[in-house]
């Protein structure tokens, strides 16, 4: 709780107090952003959270939809519908905490709106990498996770301040005698069930740009004196005296740091435009690439089919699945980071006509039992699929002229008319 706002004052009432702790039992944010807006509420109407208890059931309703009207262009400018209903929201928890139900359905126009957010475009990748270029190791880097894992901001550093993305949280990455270096590529980026929104652990991966990003920002940190250990953060605040009091950085921080980083660049979005270009890029790559779709929904959080069995099994996924998950981000990695790296269409369909040449050769080998040589593999995998396709013609109409042949001597040397050439 920061405890900076006016309205925090209405917790030395010790029934807002108690309705404030029953709502912080699930989540901080929540209960300060509670307390803040039924605080708001009450100042339009000149009332108190106390008031609110005493009208009788007629009057609380009429209260309820007589709000939506007069706040709708309090001060000249009109409110937007999500807006006034998020208001509603903590002053319905309010009587639902004391036991008064309120029964009229009140009507909110344009609370599916968000005017703030109609325009906001998603960055292209050359707009990514200026956004890259606009920050210093430690913006890149918390840009770079947001892009390319999908992340939330809170990963990188909770409400508090208290927690955030650890090394430990990297399973695929090792620090020894100051050198950062990685066992797998893509590395897997594990959010614990604390960072997460929906208390659900899961996990992501980065690949080799934001890889080499974590490397420098780390490394620099090593080389200013740091000692970096399992349980350090990954992004921290930017002065080292501050550091070694408060070593994670909270969300509102993150948020400042990613935002004047895209300002610097020439955009204007806000930071969580970044998690929006990683889902949007994953959406043509599913088309592209083939992609589970399922793969994207669990690396941004979500709950899913593979959420479901990534709980049920206590947070362990069959080794295979994860390496499934690893392969198939590597072919989708092109569509996410702004260098070249990771499997290009081009490589895609190399590989995909390597598949159709070792199966051409299966085929001829089992189905029509022709016994190939290694110099005629090799020629085959070696010519180009329409060139394929002409040799494959020609090696079947060799092996009906050997049958047909075969079939005609057979007939001859029963019927005793057969001679040898």
């Amino acid at each position: 709780m920061s405890g900076k706002h006016r309205h925090f004052d209405l917790l030395k009432d010790p029934d807002i107090r108690r309705w404030y702790n029953n709502i912080r039992e699930g989540s901080q944010i929540t209960a300060d952003t509670s307390i803040r807006r039924l605080g708001l509420f009450c100042e339009f109407l000149k009332k108190s959270p106390g008031d609110l208890l005493d009208l009788s059931d007629k009057e609380r309703n009429d209260l309820l939809v007589d709000f939506v009207s007069a706040f709708r262009n309090h001060d000249g400018k009109e409110k937007s519908g999500s807006y006034i209903q998020a208001l509603l929201k903590p002053v319905r928890s309010w009587y639902a905490f004391n036991g008064i139900s309120v029964t009229r359905k009140v009507k909110i126009k344009g609370t599916n709106t968000r005017p703030s957010l109609k325009n906001e475009r998603v960055p292209t990748q050359d707009e990514l990498k200026n956004i890259f270029l606009a920050g210093d190791s430690r913006e890149r880097l918390a840009c770079a996770i947001m892009a390319f894992s999908g992340v939330r901001p809170q990963v990188l550093g909770n409400y508090t301040g208290s927690d955030g993305l650890r090394v430990s949280d990297i399973p695929d990455m090792e620090i020894k005698e100051g050198t950062v270096s990685f066992t797998k590529m893509p590395v897997r980026l594990v959010v614990r069930s604390e960072l997460s929104k929906k208390d659900n652990e899961y996990f992501s991966f980065i690949g080799e740009e934001g890889s080499r990003y974590l490397k420098l920002y780390l490394e620099e940190r090593i080389k200013d004196g740091e000692q970096i250990t399992a349980v350090s953060p990954i992004i921290t605040p930017s002065k080292k005296a501050i550091r070694e009091t408060a070593p994670f950085i909270t969300t509102t921080n993150i948020g400042d740091l990613i935002r004047n980083t895209i300002r610097r660049s020439g955009l204007i979005q806000r930071p969580y435009v970044l998690r929006k270009y990683f889902d949007t890029q994953l959406l043509q790559a599913e088309s592209k690439t083939g992609l589970k779709r399922d793969y994207r929904v669990f690396w941004m959080g979500h709950t899913g089919d593979m959420e479901h069995e990534y709980t049920l099994n206590h947070g362990i996924l069959p080794e295979d699945v994860i390496e499934d998950m690893r392969s198939q981000y590597a072919k989708a990695v092109r569509f996410l980071e702004t260098e070249e790296h990771g499997i290009k269409e081009e490589d895609v369909a190399k590989i995909t006509s390597n598949t159709m040449r070792e199966t051409a050769i299966m085929i001829l080998e089992t189905a029509y039992g022709m016994k190939l040589s290694d110099r005629e593999k090799e020629e085959l995998m070696g010519l180009e699929i329409n060139e394929l396709q002409e040799r494959l013609k020609e090696l079947l109409g060799i092996r009906r002229r050997r049958s047909l042949t075969m079939a005609t001597n057979t007939k001859q040397y029963l019927k005793g008319t057969w001679k040898p050439i």
